[in-house]
């Protein structure tokens, strides 16, 4: 049989809130999403702006721990992880977040060896800020949000496997629109854009959802 590989995207897929609508919410003075606007009107790229957004943040790393802490994962994660796994499936994130943060949430589920990450590297200093980088030496590598999310489905998809996304955002749907409709998964901003262009695609609210239907190969309710 096929490997069978279940791509997904991290802040709002994952967990419940993003760390970049966390950090603006708590931290950062209210001109702090200026990037994000300018991301959305074409001026910026989507990791240009989380990386200027990021790099404002000059507070006690314990004050950006907290915000990790309340990223919210689903609280069925580890388990669901667990039973994906024993059922075949390999849990790969493909994020275009900041991997400084992303694997503290997993490693504080327990979760660091069982799942594959692809997200921006990044460090924290309180007089430097949040420094993401782009991966330059990552084959998945692009300018756009620094981690080709679509790339990664098709290099999967071209070895044979059998590939599932899940994402919320519009960064997602180049790699939503590369999986097949029967196992792409969305919710939010991606199930809006997809409904726009008449794509089908299987809702959820929680990240567990996509993985008991993955679990059970029925359409979720």
């Amino acid at each position: 049989m096929p490997e069978a590989v279940f791509i997904t995207d991290f802040d709002g897929t994952m967990t419940a809130n993003d760390f970049y609508k966390l950090a603006a919410e708590r931290l950062l003075p209210p001109d702090a999403l200026a990037p994000w606007a300018e991301y959305r009107e074409g001026r910026l790229t989507h990791f240009e702006a989380l990386r200027d957004i990021f790099a404002q943040l000059r507070h006690p790393e314990e004050a950006l721990l907290a915000l990790v802490a309340d990223m919210a994962p689903d609280p069925q994660l580890t388990q669901a992880v667990a039973r994906l796994r024993a059922a075949g499936w390999a849990v790969v994130v493909a994020s275009a977040g900041c991997d400084w943060y992303i694997r503290r949430v997993l490693a504080s589920l327990g979760l660091s060896e069982q799942v594959e990450v692809h997200a921006n590297p990044g460090s924290y200093a309180p007089d430097t800020g949040l420094r993401m980088a782009a991966p330059l030496d990552s084959p998945f590598y692009c300018r756009e949000t620094g981690v080709d999310k679509a790339a990664l489905v098709r290099f999967h998809l071209g070895r044979g496997a059998r590939v599932a996304f899940a994402g919320d955002g519009f960064a997602d749907l180049p790699a939503a629109l590369e999986t097949p409709a029967a196992l792409r998964f969305a919710r939010a901003d991606l199930a809006l854009a997809l409904g726009e262009r008449g794509e089908g695609f299987r809702p959820f609210e929680r990240w567990s959802q996509v993985a008991e239907a993955l679990l059970a190969e029925v359409p979720l309710a």
